[in-house]
């Protein structure tokens, strides 16, 4: 049984975190438990999910990236950062993007670094000689 979609196209954050997630080499996006994920290559593994939160506390406007631990501990120390429930102990941060105005060019370089701990050699190789769009801004 699938999920039911948690989501619209036009949800606050989503067009943005669209644009750049999949302006990386090969990223695609596909939809997972209902929200969209963003994807290093077409069987590659998610370096990005929109609108996941805590338990008991939604935050339907997020972006979720997976980090090195010392870079998402000093992250944690902003109230729009949170552990996502389910994908924290896996190295995942949420940040809501309604606490504070979106730093589209901070998300970008999250987004680079999710991305490198996902994808392939060859993809990296790619982002390396071709830029992606945390270079681009």
């Amino acid at each position: 049984m699938a999920h039911p979609r948690m989501y619209d196209d036009d949800d606050f954050g989503l067009a943005e975190l669209r644009a750049l997630a999949l302006a990386f080499p090969e990223a695609i996006e596909k939809e997972a438990f209902g929200r969209p994920t963003f994807r290093a290559g077409e069987k590659g593994k998610v370096f990005s999910y929109f609108g996941q939160g805590q338990s008991g506390h939604p935050r339907p406007f997020s972006v979720l990236v997976l980090l090195e631990e010392a870079e998402r501990e000093a992250l944690l120390t902003e109230e729009r950062c949170y552990l996502p429930s389910y994908l924290a102990p896996a190295g995942w941060l949420g940040i809501d993007l309604t606490i504070t105005t979106p730093d589209w060019q901070e998300i970008a370089e999250l987004l680079d670094s999710s991305y490198r701990r996902v994808a392939s050699k060859s993809l990296i190789t790619r982002l390396d000689t071709e830029g992606g769009p945390a270079d681009q801004r």
